[in-house]
């Protein structure tokens, strides 16, 4: 058997997830590149023996430019920014233009290392997002990685997996590319033996608890610190209540996408981790907080840093380098699963016949951050102004059926101007294009004058029709959040539409009337349905009259 310490490099370092990885499993990471300082930071503090540097690897040009930075090493592995290959980045739309050439920069560097006399390089990884899969080749050649040779081929990729980091311990489901020249690494967790939010939380307790725990135990790795040397996680991360509502009604009751829990279902391993710290959008992990007497949630939190970092499956031990929260969070959310990364290098010691380690290798010499949230005070925060173009569209909240909804939209205004006109739209179907259609009452309300209640439904909207209803530039400024005095009793178009549902609820209650349906002979106006809910009808009846009182105001 060989007994011989692997050396590693690793490019777009980040926070050191991907070398932290390795060497739990006794490598030696000699080398780290990145081009931001928190990173480098943060890299440098918890692998002290590293020459971790602040570079471009676009700078990296020529065989000669590679060799005067990057020392010869074993492995290889690298994670370059997956921002714009992302599925959430404009709906994976984004440009690809850097993302392609910082790939094929890090490629660069690799294809020379393999190439160049008495090389030493035997294996190596890149990581990504699995949609940047369909942006590598199998192959390159010194040609189009602009490197001496000509057209002869310089690199081919011999495995390319997407792997989920929950396979391999971690408590996070979390699909990422890897391509390279590796052993692809076996499974260890199936979907009845993966590691669940609620152990993580568990193990690191309540961080708004005054407790008389002494001890804290790391849920991915066993060993145990004193509870005093635990940083980034007893602090407030309470969110706002207008903050979190927003969350509740994206994540139970978006336009067009399925329905998500909230707070977090803690049961199953976490949602994937993000770069970005957010707590009002649909994306936001955000976790129970304080009960009320009834066993309800009154409040709600985020994770805190500590927890998100054991989720991404960092050691409890490890220091994350930067002087606020949400730089802590994006250096934690890039970084790639260290189990995972483990993993990659336990296949790769198997391959080479290296013994492995047999327990945790405690990180070098002692961490400690220089900015400590531990302690720190919650900061409210209050909404900000929206810009004067912003646009606003939402359906009546809680009435969508199979398809169907009715939404205010204010998207034909003209903003420049500052002429803003609002309007009702009947949608049909899912996706982001689903059928619409401005229909006016007078089209439809044929259909409804033999239902029972509609009558009494219309005087009750009657009643609701007064000056309580802003006209459409106070309802856009009250959007926007613009300060001043409330000269309505609806303070926003979120209100209206509450104000609406309500409105149906008290005469057409979901209950009695969710699977009620009329014929529709509304195909003329582009909905080709042969029936539409009652609910749905009501509703759009309903909010055209509001229209109508609020543009008239104008």
């Amino acid at each position: 058997m060989k007994n011989k310490r692997m050396s590693v490099a690793d490019f777009f370092c980040g926070a050191g997830g991907f070398s932290e990885g390795f060497r739990q499993m006794g490598f030696d990471v000699v080398f780290g590149l990145d081009n931001w300082q928190p990173a480098i930071d943060t890299h440098r503090l918890n692998h002290p023996g590293c020459d971790a540097q602040k570079i471009d690897i676009l700078s990296l040009k020529t065989p000669e430019d590679i060799d005067n930075v990057v020392p010869d090493v074993d492995v290889i592995i690298g994670s370059p920014p997956c921002v714009a290959f992302s599925g959430s980045n404009k709906a994976g739309k984004a440009e690809k233009g850097l993302g392609i050439r910082l790939i094929e920069a890090y490629l660069r560097v690799v294809a020379w290392k393999l190439n160049k006399p008495d090389s030493i390089l035997k294996y190596w990884i890149l990581e990504n997002v699995p949609n940047s899969s369909f942006y590598i080749k199998d192959s390159y050649s010194f040609e189009e990685l602009s490197l001496p040779r000509g057209k002869k081929t310089a690199i081919r990729i011999k495995e390319r997996n997407i792997l989920n980091a929950a396979d391999f311990g971690t408590p996070q489901g979390r699909f990422r590319f890897f391509c390279g020249h590796y052993p692809k690494p076996e499974r260890k967790y199936d979907d009845y033996s993966w590691v669940y939010t609620s152990k993580v939380l568990e193990y690191l307790t309540d961080p708004l608890v005054a407790n008389n725990v002494e001890k804290i135990r790391d849920p991915n790795y066993g060993f145990t610190i004193k509870k005093s040397e635990l940083t980034d996680h007893f602090y407030d991360t309470t969110v706002e209540e207008w903050e979190w509502s927003r969350a509740k009604r994206l994540k139970e009751d978006h336009g067009y996408m399925g329905k998500m829990s909230f707070p977090e279902y803690l049961e199953r391993s976490s949602r994937t981790i993000m770069a970005t710290q957010s707590s009002s959008t649909r994306e936001a992990i955000i976790f129970g907080g304080k009960k009320g007497k009834s066993g309800q949630f009154v409040s709600y939190r985020m994770p805190t840093i500590r927890e998100i970092a054991s989720i991404m499956s960092f050691p409890i031990t490890y220091q994350f380098e930067a002087m606020n929260e949400s730089s802590k969070y994006r250096l934690v959310g890039n970084a790639v699963c260290c189990l995972q990364a483990k993993a990659l290098a336990e296949a790769i010691l198997d391959e080479e016949g290296i013994p492995k380690p047999d327990r945790f290798i405690p990180l070098e010499g002692d961490p400690r951050t220089s900015f400590d949230l531990t302690g720190r005070e919650l900061q409210p925060k209050r909404e900000g102004i929206k810009s004067p173009h912003a646009k606003y569209a939402r359906h009546i909240p809680y009435l969508k059926i199979r398809g169907f909804r009715v939404e205010l939209d204010n998207r034909e205004s003209d903003f420049e101007n500052g002429r803003i006109q609002w309007a009702s739209v009947l949608h049909s179907g899912v996706g982001k294009k689903p059928l619409r259609c401005e229909c006016e009452n007078k089209d439809f309300e044929h259909l409804l004058k033999d239902v029972a209640e509609f009558g009494a439904f219309k005087k009750d909207l009657k009643k609701n029709l007064t000056d309580r209803i802003p006209d459409a530039k106070t309802l856009q400024d009250l959007y926007r959040n613009i300060p001043g005095e409330k000269t309505t009793d609806i303070q926003g178009p979120d209100d209206l539409l509450e104000d609406i549902k309500g409105l149906i609820d008290r005469h057409f209650p979901g209950e009695k009337y969710q699977n009620s349906w009329v014929y529709n002979d509304l195909r003329m106006v582009r909905i080709p349905r042969s029936e539409i809910p009652l609910r749905i009808l009501i509703g759009q009846y309903a909010l055209n009259e509001y229209v109508k009182r609020i543009n008239s105001g104008q």
